[in-house]
């Protein structure tokens, strides 16, 4: 016996997404799905010995590298004999084969400096003329 069960009439969407759409509502119940079927053992590749291996590339560890040094942006006052002694010593460098920038020549000044004895830095320091620190006044 044919019996024919009215399903429901969806609207057919035009240029909408598949997603927006209701789902229909089937009235026939369907059979309890039955229990999974018992895993099949897959088979085993059989290994060809004829060929030869290929190099696999291996990636070297990764090295531990040293924590990035946060810098400083910073902005000082110096007279300008102190401030023409960049160009002269970039010059210098320049003819030994290194280029370097302003903030290098101040690096290694630092180095330089905190390296010496104390008697010494005493010294050196001495020879440094003290400034009015701020900026310099406008002229007009």
């Amino acid at each position: 016996m044919n019996v024919k069960v009215p399903t429901p009439k969806v609207p057919v969407p035009s240029e909408t997404d598949a997603t927006d759409l209701p789902k229909p509502v089937s009235k026939v119940k369907t059979a309890a799905k039955p229990a999974a079927k018992a895993a099949k053992p897959k088979p085993v590749a059989a290994v060809d010995t004829a060929k030869p291996e290929t190099a696999k590339v291996v990636k070297p560890a990764k090295e531990d590298k040293p924590p990035k040094i946060k810098m400083v942006r910073d902005s000082f006052t110096m007279p300008e004999n102190d401030y023409a002694q960049f160009a002269e010593l970039k010059k210098r460098c320049l003819q030994a084969g290194l280029h370097v920038k302003k903030s290098e020549l101040l690096r290694a000044g630092l180095t330089s400096l905190s390296g010496l004895t104390d008697a010494a830095l005493t010294k050196a320091m001495k020879q440094v003329e003290i400034i009015k620190t701020g900026r310099p006044a406008k002229q007009e």
